[in-house]
């Protein structure tokens, strides 16, 4: 009997001292697993493509705030973004080249910076996110009918569309005497045509006779520039990128014909222009990245997000060039920074 109470005894113990090594085995492990990032806390690595129509101030500053304000959300969240930014060189088809080339890389998200950079990228991936920018009206860039502010497919963005009837505002203001204004831009630019179009009609309203000219590429931009200037006592310019880029070139023929030049935004204005009503690309490329933060980390949609807009907009001059063509400035615009 003794010997069997001996053995039982022996027996609860042995299992009351494996029970206690192995609550002290899951002690540790419960400890290190605490210890332990989770991968939801562990930083992600996100790889955009930025795709650039062409090199000139505007594009250049909307790019430079979309990637400055989105390597700032992501680093402040630990993440990581690694931006790769390609210029076409003013070429349509290097935009597809460039597209391709970040569809077989798999990147998270594609930006793509001018309407002709959209549309090739639009034409490249429909699963891959894009965000626009420096696209004046989406529903002409993509086709769209019955515009309703969201695309519908993988693309959203921001405009840099600034209101067209102040745009004629400020040729009423500035030339109330005026009879002829050319509207001067590229074809080869749909949005281009979608704020002649719209312009001219306020134009006309006010009373203004309104002719078109429109050159194919920079190489005819001069010969263009030099018809507009015969036939008009001022012309408009819209945010065209293709006139941005060889503004130096319409300044060298419209300013010693006496001929002023209204312009759609800042840096085309400070080429060619006397004034304009301005917006901040930077600022339009900081909206941008917050759209891009919003699709990469919270899981926004593209398809039904918003288009963009800038927020606010100024009337700003030439000064250089409003002297030399004898242009008197009212109060409530604003000189353009030099440099």
């Amino acid at each position: 009997m003794k010997k069997k109470t001996l053995k039982l005894i022996s027996l609860v113990l042995a299992f009351a001292l494996l029970a206690a090594f192995s609550a002290c085995g899951s002690s540790g492990s419960d400890s290190a697993a605490s210890e332990a990032p989770s991968s939801a806390a562990a930083g992600k690595t996100f790889n955009i493509g930025v795709v650039q129509l062409v090199e000139h101030p505007a594009l250049d500053a909307a790019t430079q705030g979309f990637s400055d304000k989105l390597t700032s959300l992501m680093e402040a969240d630990g993440n990581t973004v690694n931006i790769d930014v390609q210029n076409a060189q003013g070429e349509s088809s290097n935009c597809a080249v460039i597209v391709n080339g970040y569809v077989s890389k798999n990147v998270d998200l594609i930006m793509a910076n001018a309407t002709a950079a959209l549309q090739a990228a639009q034409t490249g991936t429909s699963t891959i996110p894009i965000l626009g920018t420096s696209v004046t009206d989406y529903a002409t860039a993509l086709d769209i009918d019955n515009w309703s502010g969201t695309t519908g497919i993988n693309v959203s963005g921001t405009s840099d569309l600034a209101p067209l009837d102040q745009q004629a505002d400020i040729i009423k203001e500035l030339f109330p005497d005026a009879k002829n204004v050319g509207l001067l831009y590229c074809v080869a630019e749909p949005n281009s045509k979608y704020q002649v179009d719209l312009v001219r009609g306020y134009l006309e309203d006010m009373g203004y006779t309104c002719t078109d000219f429109t050159f194919a590429d920079s190489n005819e931009a001069a010969s263009v520039t030099q018809s507009a200037c015969s036939a008009s006592d001022v012309i408009y310019i819209p945010t065209d990128n293709t006139a941005a880029s060889c503004a130096e070139t319409i300044r060298g023929v419209a300013e010693p014909a006496g001929v002023p030049i209204v312009a759609g935004e800042e840096n085309l204005c400070k080429g060619c222009g006397v004034a304009t009503l301005s917006i901040s690309y930077y600022s339009l490329g900081e909206k941008t990245a917050e759209m891009a933060y919003d699709i990469l980390v919270n899981g926004a949609d593209p398809s039904t997000m918003e288009i963009q807009y800038a927020e606010a907009f100024t009337k700003e001059y030439n000064a250089e060039l409003a002297e030399a063509l004898g242009v008197t400035i009212p109060d409530g615009y604003e000189p353009i920074a030099e440099g």
